[in-house]
């Protein structure tokens, strides 16, 4: 019936390439390393070492996926047709939840850095400028986030590569006045001065540093081949956990003694002055708070992605696939924005209760999601079977379940240590609410009685038709047929340019939704005309707003209908259902009979893909 525009260029391929080796190093591993070699000893980079390979695997099955099917929705989309709607719904919603709860938080820790040279500004008023800075660098448009993100990501891969190449020279010999020396890794208590088990404790902070490889996935849909760009984001994803987090932990350890009260507030500066780098504290806070706006740059980017999905598959607000003519999603970054605001300003008035309670709340929220990802691949790989596929999971199913089977591990070691117990239970609560918000919503929309259709006006002369996923359905063309009975009617088809009722939200990113939702609208609106002239009735055609009722009211206005038909899908399908469209059409315009059609059938499938 039509093709669709192609996905417009928005993040050059030197920006993808950047996010996606940068996506992964995060403030954490700045800061949170010391935490972690504080635990574990000299055998840190262990931990990191399992996480990385968790994070690997959840990426190849990712990829496996996405190339197999791309989608703007990416593993919420994957998630929805493995298990449910349920499951869609959830991993959206919280995937959003875990990224605006990041983004509060990483303003307020950018604003503590940024006390660190100016002491005296406000810690709220610092995180809510930060914040605001990367809320208008995504407003303006999607390059402007990728050039920033770009920069960010190149400081932060830049200052990774120089420490491990002077710590390599450092612990080789290669370094002025200094030899070959590694007995660091065993001069102060052994390897595992803390025992063995406390590798596993460490996994639970180690794995929440690592979460951002996915973020890649995402940015491609804005990209100039996304399936290409996913595929080789999950094969690199090997490299930067192997270089990046391993290879710098081991470095840390050997460099620094582990139980060095340096190690334990920032591992990097240590290492740096230990090798007699100088100003080593003013460059690794430079470079931890870059780390730290590229965390909360790429954050806002997700979270309204996100958002803009979810009302792509009609889960959230129409409102939220709205987006400028720069094709950004202003009203889902806005949102996000405020929820962030949100989170500053709870951290400012309490900090020990609302503020902790909602980091807690979201702390198991990303391995919910990595362990829906990995069931989801088993699912769908086992219902279509491999033969098409490009890019496979290694060593299916096994490494597929170990992964699942892992991620759940962490999560009772969590639900163990009573340090991470309450960020478990109250995560299980989030995904709780959740799931009663999806169940809720669909209870509702099945319970309401099917609006009940007023007769045509007898002998109807204007008839105005409102449609449009129902624009070709059988269903509205034999109501339209039989109030044609009098040839001397006259027709107008009304389809809104909605990007949620064309399917093309579901198909297509910010950037190109405006122009194939008004070229998928005017394919249906042709069909619809064309079928109804082939049969002698006498139509015209127009596009209308994308607010149904308000193409409506403009389509009354100039048209002067004696009768309006509106076509929706059933209640549990339809948007227009749930803003209860038919009813304030009934309402708004009292002196006219409006029919409803319900129509059963799927449109053009090529569409609703």
């Amino acid at each position: 019936m039509g093709t669709s525009p192609a996905l417009k260029k928005g993040l050059s391929d030197r920006q993808l390439r950047m996010i996606a080796i940068g996506g992964v190093i995060g403030a954490g591993l700045f800061v949170g390393s010391g935490v972690v070699i504080h635990a574990t000893g000299p055998a840190a980079f262990i931990p990191y070492a399992l996480c990385g390979f968790l994070v690997i695997m959840v990426m190849r099955m990712l990829a496996e996926m996405a190339v197999a099917n791309p989608s703007t929705g990416s593993f919420a989309d994957y998630a929805r047709n493995a298990l449910g709607g349920w499951a869609g719904f959830s991993v959206g919603w919280l995937y959003w939840y875990f990224w605006v709860i990041i983004v509060g938080f990483e303003a307020i820790a950018g604003a503590k850095i940024v006390q660190y040279w100016i002491p005296g500004i406000p810690l709220w008023l610092c995180s809510l400028i930060l914040l605001t800075a990367m809320t208008v660098t995504n407003l303006f448009s999607v390059s402007s986030f990728g050039e920033f993100e770009f920069w960010f990501a190149g400081i932060k891969v830049t200052a990774i590569i120089v420490f491990l190449a002077i710590g390599s020279c450092y612990i080789f010999g290669i370094w002025p006045h200094k030899s070959m020396d590694f007995s660091n890794l065993t001069s102060h208590g052994g390897f595992f001065p803390n025992g063995a088990w406390a590798i596993t404790a460490a996994i639970v902070t180690v794995i929440f540093s690592m979460t951002g490889a996915e973020v890649a996935t995402i940015a491609a849909a804005e990209s100039h081949d996304p399936e290409r760009a996913v595929a080789k984001a999950a094969n690199s994803v090997i490299m930067r956990i192997a270089i990046f987090y391993v290879g710098s932990m081991f470095l840390l350890v050997t460099i620094v003694p582990w139980n060095s009260d340096s190690v334990a507030a920032s591992p990097y500066v240590a290492a740096f002055t230990e090798m007699g780098v100088p100003y080593a504290n003013h460059i690794m806070n430079a470079v931890v708070l870059t780390a730290v706006l590229s965390c909360l740059n790429s954050g806002m980017y997700t979270a309204s992605r996100m958002l803009f999905v979810l009302a792509a598959r009609r889960e959230a607000p129409q409102q939220f696939v709205r987006v400028t003519q720069r094709g950004v999603p202003a009203v889902a970054i806005l949102v996000s924005s405020v929820v962030g605001f949100l989170c500053v300003i709870a951290a400012a008035v309490s900090p020990n209760h609302v503020f902790s309670f909602l980091l807690n709340s979201s702390g198991a929220v990303i391995l919910f999601v990595y362990c829906l990802i990995g069931v989801s691949q088993v699912v769908l790989r086992y219902r279509t079977g491999s033969e098409n596929l490009r890019v496979k999971m290694w060593l299916f199913p096994a490494l597929s379940i170990f992964t699942v089977v892992a991620i759940v591990a962490i999560l009772m070691q969590m639900g163990i240590e009573s340090d991470s117990r309450s960020q478990l239970v109250l995560s299980l609560l989030s995904w709780a609410v959740v799931i009663a918000l999806y169940f809720s919503n669909k209870w509702y929309l099945n319970r309401r009685p099917e609006i009940e259709g007023a007769g045509p006006a007898k002998e109807a002369q204007r008839v105005l038709v409102l449609a449009n996923e129902t624009a070709d359905s059988t269903e509205l063309l034999d109501e339209l047929r039989s109030i044609g009975a009098a040839s001397t009617a006259k027709y107008l088809v009304v389809v809104p340019d909605s990007p949620i009722e064309t399917g093309v939200a579901a198909t297509h990113g910010p950037l190109d939704v405006l122009e194939a939702t008004q070229e998928a609208a005017q394919v249906r609106l042709d069909h619809t005309v064309t079928t109804m002239r082939s049969e002698n009735l006498d139509v015209e055609g127009v596009r209308g707003d994308f607010r149904p009722l308000r193409a409506l009211a403009d389509a009354v206005d100039s048209f002067r209908p004696d009768q309006i038909v509106i076509a929706t899908l059933p209640a549990e399908a339809s948007v227009w259902h749930r803003f209860e469209v038919v009813d304030r059409a009934r309402s708004e315009h009292p002196d006219i009979p409006v029919t409803h059609v319900v129509a059963n059938q799927a449109v053009h499938a090529e569409l609703a893909k």
